[in-house]
């Protein structure tokens, strides 16, 4: 240890404003091979330690306490660490802490960080272009956009040229050698990159100036991007992202063929600073903090992301030429390094909705520096470019139905209309679809409990868990959860308010006269840890679902409909897949109408970012779409909070919205 001296401005401690402060090693067991030290001084939080050594330590809450996701086990040292619910007193002193509740005393210290706390970076089951339709028609249609008139194509082309050697009698300097070939065969002149110039000189006496040339135009102005041999094989690529509050999905295309050719996905890095969108524009607001987010999500998320597809592919990164990139508001904002902070202040005014004149350059993305980045436009400061592009891909704007998008992820956003309007809107669902406000909730990765049915009889629950073969369950993720409390509903464990109203083994009482259903006993997990929901569990999970048909309702009756209008609903987002309908009607989380009604479309973000990243007028029509799009604010609307209040029960207060809620 090291003892420092820490020097204060006047108007600080008395005397002569001088402290001295412990300096202490601070080691995080990630896996009985890896470990990371680091320096912290007494006082410090574990938590804030973690953040900055990069170690992985979920904390939905973002450190306010109320999660209790941010489990650790000390093993050497000590620290200060309240006594608070989420640990018992056995685990207490088998030295389990929370993070967030734990500061650095006089002493070095080691601490276990448990695996599920980190397996959302590398075993997260996201939902990929993979699981939908869409992909088979990008693949098998090379010039139409989900078989509509939108033509594929981007301002890319290439022109290959056969240049005459320089000699003494002909010293014109390469560009301009170049330069009036190109503009001989394109009618104009171009404008290189630096890129481009710092290759021409070795490219062209290597390929004996016979040489291919990428071109695009932008502005007016016929950009020269890139020159190789013509001899050579060259892939022209690009790359679409859905960043996700939660998860990053991407892949990696053929521009000149269409063609996917790598797709990767990542936990985002940023959750270490919370679960929802509140906390990272919470984290943003404080000293390096929007330096802190954007980081994680460009350097620790999807560069990585990036160079595993391109490896995977075998292309040179800078081979990459064309991002298109859908997030919502509070993600393009953290992505571009743009202050979000007024996004969740009243009126909630976001710094942009479209922004254009991006370059890989300007992000510090692993590629092409001149590559261009576009980023889908948002709707409003809870509706973003994610949204705009799965309306794209939803193809709801094409049809004379009344249909209803929902994207379910950490937040819930809707769209509603057809062909001939579309309004949309954002409701504050909370992290519980995510894990979070869940005592045993976690997110859909190995361990995680998917689907649940239980015996009305005996009250056991048989589970679906997420995993290798054999795998035991950890927790609860959404899709688990939905399941979990519509069954519990079912069999009469729990009432229409969500109090447990039996008794029995599976059934606990806390001190507090607080009960909990017990989903798997300690022998049957794989923490050793029984897997319960708690009746604040419950009433959580009911405020999200509540939170969901709420704002369905309320943009109906704004338009004066009611649900019966509706003929299609369109599922999207990382939970939707696994999402069983009849079960999420049972609780009045989604409208009573036929199941055949419902279909889901996987990470419809990411399709409408291919969408755009290989189609120029895909592009145009994404901006369309969210500059015609009504955005309704629920916050600010007199009928939502009583919509909301009246959906926080099971089903709901009106019976009559729910009919088949009753049923076997």
């Amino acid at each position: 240890m090291r003892i420092h001296e820490l020097n204060f401005v006047s108007g600080g401690l008395p005397g002569d404003g001088k402290v001295g402060f412990m300096e202490h090693k601070i080691t995080f067991k990630i896996s009985p091979t890896e470990s990371v030290e680091i320096t912290a001084v007494t006082g410090e939080k574990l938590l804030d330690i973690a953040r900055k050594a990069n170690v992985a330590i979920d904390a939905p809450c973002s450190g306010n306490g109320s999660c209790g996701k941010c489990r650790v086990k000390l093993l050497e040292g000590e620290v200060e660490s309240r006594k608070t619910r989420h640990i018992t007193d056995e685990e207490y002193a088998e030295g389990w802490r929370l993070a967030c509740e734990s500061k650095i005393a006089d002493s070095d210290i080691v601490v276990e960080v448990p695996d599920i706390a980190s397996a959302y970076r590398s075993r997260m089951k996201i939902a990929d272009l993979s699981d939908t339709r869409e992909v088979e028609i990008f693949n098998t249609t090379k010039t139409a956009i989900f078989g509509t008139g939108i033509e594929t194509g981007t301002a890319l082309k290439t022109v290959t040229v056969q240049l005459t050697e320089p000699t003494l009698d002909d010293a014109m300097s390469d560009i301009e050698r170049l330069g009036m070939e190109l503009e001989a065969q394109l009618g104009e002149s171009v404008v290189p990159t630096h890129f481009a110039l710092a290759k021409l000189p070795q490219t062209l006496r290597e390929a004996a100036f016979n040489v291919t040339c990428l071109c695009e135009r932008r502005n007016g102005a016929l950009i020269l991007l890139d020159v190789w041999n013509a001899a050579e094989a060259h892939k022209i690529c690009g790359a679409a992202i859905d960043i996700g509050t939660t998860t990053v999905a991407a892949v990696l295309v053929d521009l000149e063929t269409n063609e996917i050719i790598a797709k990767a996905s990542s936990g985002n890095g940023q959750i270490r600073y919370g679960a929802d969108v509140i906390n990272r524009i919470i984290e943003a607001t404080r000293p390096g903090g929007i330096e802190k987010l954007q980081k994680a999500v460009i350097e620790e998320t999807i560069s990585p992301v990036l160079l595993n597809m391109c490896r995977s592919a075998g292309i040179p990164k800078t081979n990459i030429y064309r991002f298109a990139v859908a997030g919502n508001t509070t993600m393009n904002h953290l992505f571009t390094g743009v202050n979000p902070e007024f996004i969740r202040m009243e009126p909630y005014v976001p710094a942009f909705m479209e922004i254009n004149g991006l370059f890989a350059q300007d992000m510090k993305l692993p590629a092409h520096p001149n590559a261009e980045v576009i980023i889908a436009p948002n709707i409003g400061s809870y509706v973003g470019g994610d949204i705009t592009a799965g309306t794209l891909a939803s193809m709801m704007w094409t049809s004379e139905e009344m249909a209803l998008f929902i994207d379910l992820g950490t937040n819930g956003e809707l769209v509603f209309g057809s062909a001939d309007f579309m309004m949309s809107c954002a409701c504050s669902a909370g992290p519980a679809f995510e894990g979070g406000d869940i005592s045993c909730g976690m997110r859909a990765t190995d361990g995680a409990i998917e689907s649940c049915t239980i015996d009305k009889d005996t009250y056991k629950p048989t589970l679906g868990i997420i995993g290798p073969e054999g795998q035991k369950p950890i927790g609860l993720c959404g899709s688990g959860l939905i399941d979990t409390v519509a069954e519990m509903f079912r069999c009469g464990i729990i009432n229409p308010l969500g109090k447990i109203s039996i008794e029995g083994e599976r059934v606990r009482e806390d001190e507090y006269g607080m009960k909990s259903y017990v989903v798997a006993f300690a022998d049957e997990s794989d923490t050793g840890r029984e897997i319960a929901l708690t009746e604040t569990d419950l009433d959580n999970f009911i405020r999200a679902k509540g939170a969901i048909f709420s704002a369905v309702k309320t943009m109906l009756e704004s338009l004066d409909f009611s649900v019966d209008i509706i003929t299609k609903v369109i599922i999207a987002g990382g939970i939707g897949s696994g999402i069983n309908i009849k079960n999420a009607i049972r609780i009045g989380m989604l409208p009573d109408i036929d199941t055949e009604f419902y279909s889901y479309i996987g990470n419809s973000s990411l399709s409408g970012a291919y969408a755009m990243l290989i189609s120029d007028a895909a592009r145009d029509k994404v901006t369309e779409l969210a500059r015609n799009m009504t955005y309704m604010e629920l916050s600010s609307n007199p009928g939502y909070m009583d919509e909301f209040v009246a959906a926080c029960f099971l089903p709901h207060t009106n019976a009559a919205l729910f009919p088949s809620a009753s049923e076997e």
